[in-house]
């Protein structure tokens, strides 16, 4: 284990060299822009897409009529048409794809925000533009999964995860994205999507807003220059956004996983940089993890431009959390039961899903009671410390059924059950303190 390990630090150590030495014959580096692109991200909004169910249909025509060199180069398994944008004359490839899973679209904003960001001039982002174009060869395909997008889910129209079909290509997104990477051999591939919002920095208090992931290519998890390459662009993306939300940044978990896509591009040449937009208090529609994958990606890019990425060390890419499950998404501490009339203390664990509603293009919050007892080692989106406050049911409280058109179903429960719907009250001396129904205070 020993020799294991005084192995990979010494191949690790040759590769950062490597990338050290490119990096020191690269062209000058420019200045940092992360701030100002922070602050003028909503001069480059694209302000059409404001929630996140919005459909193929709804991004053709912004598409289409973008004055860089835009291609149709497949089709969804319903015939939808997939696009990719391609910017830039550099002798760096990088591919960059969002939305392959369906309901995964923040990333997808983000990227129609930095079309139009290219598109912009005679500003203070001149330098930066002209640096990342003539270095590089942006390759774009927004909104992979069409089909997906229509219903917001997940998968395709064919019911398969395209992210585990990087071994058979059943799907034909899935075809397009392994004949893109034959084709264009890019040097970066960026992977956009979205994760859970109840993933936790670590084992800690704060949502994991954007996670990083240098995909494994194989189950023993070495490091090889492509890796190394991706981990480096992910330290400088990481010491980015923390000016913006420190401590809300974690790591993916990188267990290998054959069959995505991720994995594989890895094992097939190319550095891949996986982002993954979480959650963030109050940001249902994620505009603020939105202009998060603005900056991080021009940022990312900007560094492979200049080849500055080569200053990282594996530690700097260690020391990123890992993604772990310690949120729920209302947690109420220290309520009382009463039950057999004698009084127990629990704390009560709630989460949220969202349901499909109006053909996909909005959602309706489903509640449930995931956990009941000591969640001490727990923490909550949103928390309500009820010590001193009695679990009452809306069935004793007439009034408050009325006011707010209480279902029948939310009524009927007798008491407070592990999965069920999280409708109920916290009351002291018959007195209504928290109104909860369906895991939301009222």
């Amino acid at each position: 284990m020993v020799l294991l390990t005084k192995r990979l630090t010494f191949v690790f150590s040759v590769i950062t060299f490597f990338l050290l030495t490119m990096s020191s014959v690269a062209q000058k580096t420019l200045p940092d822009f992360s701030k100002q692109l922070f602050e003028k991200h909503e001069e480059f909004k694209e302000q059409s897409l404001i929630i996140r169910r919005f459909k193929h249909k709804d991004i053709v025509p912004l598409i289409e009529k973008l004055p860089f060199d835009v291609q149709p180069v497949g089709h969804s398994f319903e015939e939808r048409t997939i696009y990719q944008i391609k910017l830039g004359n550099g002798q760096t490839k990088i591919l960059l794809w969002s939305q392959m899973h369906g309901d995964e679209a923040t990333a997808t904003m983000a990227l129609m925000d930095i079309f139009k960001f290219f598109q912009a001039k005679n500003d203070e982002f001149d330098a930066l533009r002209t640096k990342i174009l003539a270095n590089c060869t942006l390759y774009f395909v927004p909104m992979l999964n069409p089909d997906g997008a229509e219903r917001f889910q997940r998968r395709t129209a064919t019911g398969i995860d395209m992210n585990r079909d990087a071994l058979r290509f059943e799907t034909p997104e899935g075809k397009l994205l392994k004949k893109l990477q034959d084709e264009l051999r890019p040097e970066f591939s960026f992977n956009l999507h979205d994760q859970g919002t109840k993933y936790s920095a670590g084992m800690s208090e704060k949502q994991a807003t954007i996670s990083f992931l240098a995909t494994p290519y194989n189950f023993p998890q070495e490091w090889n220059l492509n890796r190394t390459r991706a981990m480096q662009v992910i330290c400088g993306m990481n010491e980015t956004l923390q000016k913006f939300i420190p401590g809300h940044i974690g790591k993916w978990n990188d267990a290998h996983e054959p069959r995505a896509f991720g994995d594989n591009i890895s094992k097939w040449g190319s550095s891949l940089i996986l982002i993954e937009s979480g959650g963030y208090k109050d940001d249902i529609e994620k505009q603020v993890i939105r202009k998060l994958n603005f900056v991080a990606i021009l940022t990312g890019l900007q560094s492979v431009a200049e080849q500055s990425y080569g200053k990282y060390q594996l530690n700097n890419y260690e020391s990123i959390p890992n993604n772990e499950r310690f949120l729920f998404d209302l947690l109420i501490r220290n309520a009382e039961f009463v039950q057999n009339g004698k009084t127990i203390i629990k704390d009560i664990g709630i989460n949220l899903s969202e349901k499909n509603i109006n053909n996909a293009t909005d959602f309706v919050f489903s509640s449930v009671i995931e956990d009941l007892g000591d969640l001490s080692t727990f923490w909550g989106i949103k928390e309500i410390d009820a010590k001193g406050l009695k679990v009452s049911l809306l069935s004793e409280f007439p009034e408050i059924i009325k006011q707010y058109k209480v279902s029948v179903k939310e009524v009927e429960n007798e008491e407070l059950n592990l999965d069920e719907t999280a409708s109920f009250l916290l009351t002291k001396n018959k007195e209504v303190k928290y109104i909860i129904l369906n895991g939301q205070i009222k």
